[in-house]
């Protein structure tokens, strides 16, 4: 259970490593990080920089190969994977380039789905909460919709409330305008902003960038495996950034 008191995100020199022909690769190498209840954060970088394997880390996808995470004060590099799912699918939300949608069924069929496994047993109470969250992102006239009858923001946005239909604590996205034009792309990032401050949800987006970046309050730079600047400083975190894609 999430605990209200503390810092939500604790991790001390967690390293993730993996042997790839006998050669060591450092995904992640001494990465010291804290984050409070209801930050908005982006974890930038190239490609090969960390950002994805940090964010698979902090969504207890991954398990550090050291270190400690705390999530609100629970240790997750010592819990088994079952523990780690638990938590998980608890707690956090998860909003991916793709969407991954369900092809075959509605909007409201897919933000249903995740309520199948919750505390939620009615299935009048499970449609009635997908057709809130659909009107929460603005898609109360497609809940009949199938994905391929949508836009691509469209499905994004059921990605989205698909995503919040469990309650989550933290709110992820990994390159979640990846495959939107700019002008959906800001309204998507609009609704995280807005997310996070009606509802004090912590946002942690992955991104390559700038301007999405620019959104969260607080940038987290990361090359090879390290964060090189974690600011709150939009054009210090672009000029890391930059230096970082020079190397």
């Amino acid at each position: 259970m999430i605990n209200a008191s503390g810092p939500l995100i604790q991790l001390s020199n967690v390293a993730k490593i993996y042997q790839l022909d006998e050669v060591e690769v450092r995904a992640l190498d001494g990465i010291d990080l804290t984050m409070e209840r209801g930050e908005y954060s982006a974890l930038i970088g190239p490609s090969g920089s960390g950002k994805s394997t940090l964010m698979n880390t902090l969504g207890c996808l991954d398990r550090p190969t050291r270190g400690s995470y705390l999530l609100s004060g629970q240790e997750v590099v010592d819990m088994s994977r079952d523990e780690r799912a638990k938590i998980r699918n608890a707690h956090i939300g998860f909003v991916f380039q793709n969407f991954n949608l369900l092809a075959r069924t509605s909007a409201l069929e897919n933000v249903e789905l995740p309520l199948l496994y919750g505390t939620i047993k009615s299935a009048r109470q499970r449609h009635d909460r997908a057709k809130e969250l659909l009107s929460l992102v603005g898609l109360s006239d497609r809940l009949d919709h199938h994905p391929g009858q949508l836009s691509g923001g469209q499905q994004q946005r059921v990605a989205i409330a698909r995503a919040l239909a469990t309650e989550p604590s933290i709110l992820m996205g990994d390159e979640p305008t990846g495959n939107l034009d700019s002008r959906t792309s800001r309204e998507v990032i609009e609704l995280f902003r807005k997310l996070n401050e009606e509802r004090n949800l912590t946002v942690i987006l992955v991104t390559h960038d700038v301007s999405v970046a620019r959104n969260a309050r607080r940038n987290i730079v990361l090359r090879d495996g390290k964060i090189i600047a974690d600011t709150l400083d939009h054009d210090a975190a672009a000029a890391a950034l930059k230096q970082s894609q020079e190397f």
